[in-house]
């Protein structure tokens, strides 16, 4: 294997004429850290809430999030994009649903993938681990 990478292209001006493609890779890293914390703290308040609610002694309350898990993970992530991109600012009330559209780039995409990647995460994974580590060692369905 013979090839010489050429490392420099980071330092290269960018096409758009604004920096260099390094200064794209740190913002691009810097969208994908903010877009993960703030849809990690999503998960895990709504992980924590549904962990609880299935460990409940009251039956409504605990098909009502078995129901929320089944629906979160039966439904593919793409889908799930496309619903809270698409179709969640039809759902909203007017004036909210045309704030959102109308956001300019890159937030009108942003606040849509961190909320279904929080809701997303928190269906599956999280509520796992409360019921588990808290010691309550009621069998749950997966």
């Amino acid at each position: 294997m013979n090839y010489n990478w050429n490392w420099n292209i980071f330092w290269a001006p960018a096409p758009d004429g604004t920096g260099v493609y390094f200064g794209w890779l740190i913002t691009g890293l810097g969208w994908t850290l903010s877009t993960a914390l703030l849809a990690w703290g999503i998960a895990l308040t709504v992980g924590a809430a549904i962990g609880t609610l299935r460990t409940t002694p009251v039956k409504w309350v605990v098909r009502l999030g078995n129901a929320y898990v089944e629906i979160f993970r039966n439904i593919p992530l793409l889908v799930q994009m496309f619903l809270w991109y698409f179709v969640l600012p039809e759902l909203l009330p007017k004036a909210l649903g045309d704030a959102m559209k109308q956001m300019t780039p890159p937030w009108a995409s942003f606040w849509p993938a961190v909320l279904c990647l929080g809701f997303s995460s928190g269906s599956t994974k999280y509520h796992r681990n409360i019921c588990t580590s808290s010691g309550m060692l009621r069998k749950i369905s997966t």
